[in-house]
């Protein structure tokens, strides 16, 4: 344990006596400070914190004594132990006013050395054992606010898991439901489709899960290989296309005119540029801008993925690439994630000898990430690459099921293949749908189509959910209509803030078609 020094205090109008005192105190850990008035020595005491005060009594301005009571009259030097050093008498009546002050001890000049050096011992070591006490006590609380935050992140964890599963899972369930009532439909080869890509979802947060731990327990290898930047960023870039398309962002891709070689293992390369697109895709609002721009400095290629998204405050900044780490409450990750994929980003970086920095003016502002890697050299022989109520579980029914009405329902979900597969659901059983990605859009749209329900997801990009059905109740048409919250989010503190913010009813992802259908038959039609 690394000890601050102790630091005593020396106060005498006469220079020669702070130097004696100075010469015969002098020790390893100890810092002295000296003063040659009362008024100099209140400046240190303020300055410093000061295990012992050794005052001489006599000294012209502001004596010993009169320093004394104005530092027992200070909340922050009124515990400091304080010895008088006098040449004059020690009567009873002269101790008893040192006292009253607040000294601990006399000592007479001329000074006896191992009686001085005896009592200073004394208040150094008491000083010492304070500080070993009070770094003990800091490190217990550090660790039990380490193990709050690990207790807290497991279980943010944990609740973050299940949502990321069940947006996955909730597609394949309405396709599996409007397959099963109709196989053959014209929907079917779009609806397997989507459900295998699904399952590439799926099993890619699976991967994730498992490549975090092996790097993290040192159990992943890397399969380098001479291979070009530009290489890597069109296999990032494809991976990642999907997703960018889906959210309707602009990229923007610089690429130098000469080739930049690493010596890197291409997947592990491609896996980082791609879960950076991704963030950048998942905390930017639908139609945004993000960038890709690769150069070269200082013997490194650097890589640097931009966007315009939602930003990071500064004090989070630092914490990003920490493992499970998210920047906001889940209502704000409308795309969701483990918060892994930065924490992997950063340890397959550093596998390469390479770092990774994030960079953003505030939140609002957008991101921009940069990751540096040593360059390799250039190959000789390779050419340039070009309540609620929750819904009851009847039997289910086989083949197309016919309503006694047709309701029309608005699907408000920024997941783009979410609200597919439900409209698709919907239009299965007979109602009319009108699916739109932006909770800021939905009074409009609601006001010109006029539903008689809205499913309304809970973590939309700007304007959640809650915010969503709060604007509706606001509005004489819509104070009575059906508003359903279907969430991934499905505690009972999730039910009963929707329920405080209007909603009528709460489904929880992935939601089942004759679940929704029993709901549908209740709905109220004017």
């Amino acid at each position: 344990m690394r000890m601050t020094p102790v630091t005593f205090l020396l106060v005498d109008d006469l220079e020669e006596n702070l130097l004696s005192l100075e010469a015969l105190l002098r020790r390893d850990g100890l810092t002295l400070l000296k003063a040659r008035s009362g008024d100099q020595a209140l400046e240190l005491l303020l300055q410093h914190d000061v295990a012992l005060a050794l005052i001489d009594v006599q000294m012209p301005g502001l004596d010993g004594f009169e320093l004394a009571e104005l530092m027992r009259g200070n909340e922050r030097t009124r515990r400091v132990p304080i010895i008088f050093v006098t040449a004059g008498s020690t009567d009873g009546q002269r101790r008893f006013r040192g006292y009253e002050a607040g000294a601990v001890d006399f000592i007479q000049k001329p000074i006896e050395t191992d009686i001085l050096r005896s009592k200073a011992d004394v208040f150094f070591e008491l000083y010492r054992q304070r500080q070993q006490i009070a770094e003990q006590r800091d490190e217990l609380e550090a660790q039990a606010q380490a193990l709050r935050e690990a207790d807290r992140r497991k279980d943010e964890f944990l609740a973050t898991l299940a949502h990321e599963l069940r947006n996955p899972l909730a597609p394949l369930r309405h396709g599996l439901d409007v397959l099963r009532r109709n196989p053959t439909g014209e929907a079917a080869e779009g609806i397997r489709e989507m459900m295998d890509r699904q399952m590439v979802h799926l099993v890619r947060l699976i991967d994730d899960l498992l490549d975090v731990s092996r790097v993290s327990q040192g159990k992943i290898g890397l399969r380098k290989e001479r291979i070009a930047v530009e290489t890597i960023i069109r296999s990032a870039i494809e991976a990642s296309r999907p997703l960018i398309d889906a959210s309707g962002h602009r990229l923007t891709v610089d690429l130098p005119g000469e080739p930049l070689w690493l010596d890197a293992d291409p997947t592990r390369m491609a896996q980082v540029v791609a879960n950076l697109l991704n963030n950048a895709a998942k905390y930017t609002p639908a139609g945004g801008e993000i960038g890709i721009a690769v150069g070269a400095l200082g013997g490194s290629a650097v890589i640097d993925v931009s966007d315009n998204g939602i930003g990071i405050p500064e004090t989070l900044q630092s914490d990003v690439f920490q493992l499970f780490a998210q920047v906001d409450g889940h209502l704000e990750r409308a795309q969701g994630g483990l918060g892994i994929g930065l924490a992997l980003v950063r340890q397959l970086v550093v596998l390469h000898g390479g770092t990774v920095e994030v960079t953003s003016a505030g939140t609002g502002k957008g991101s921009l990430f940069t990751v540096r890697l040593p360059l390799g050299q250039v190959p000789d022989d390779v050419a340039a690459p070009a309540i609620f109520v929750e819904p009851t579980t009847d039997e289910p029914q086989h083949g197309a099921t016919q309503t006694p009405r047709s309701l029309k329902v608005l699907i408000v979900d920024d997941n783009v293949i979410v609200a597919d597969a439900l409209g698709w659901m919907l239009e299965e059983i007979g109602h009319q749908c009108e699916a739109i990605h932006d909770g800021r859009e939905a009074l409009d749209v609601a006001t010109r189509f006029r539903p008689d329900v809205i499913l309304l997801d809970i973590g939309l990009p700007g304007m959640d959910g809650y915010e969503v059905c709060r604007a509706f109740r606001n509005q004489d048409q819509f104070k009575a209509t059906t508003i359903i919250a279907q969430t991934g989010w499905g505690q009972d503190k999730d039910k009963a803030k929707a329920l405080e913010a209007g909603f009528t009813h709460h489904l929880t992802k992935p939601v089942l078609i004759d679940d929704l259908e029993h709901l549908l038959k209740t709905v109220p039609v004017a």
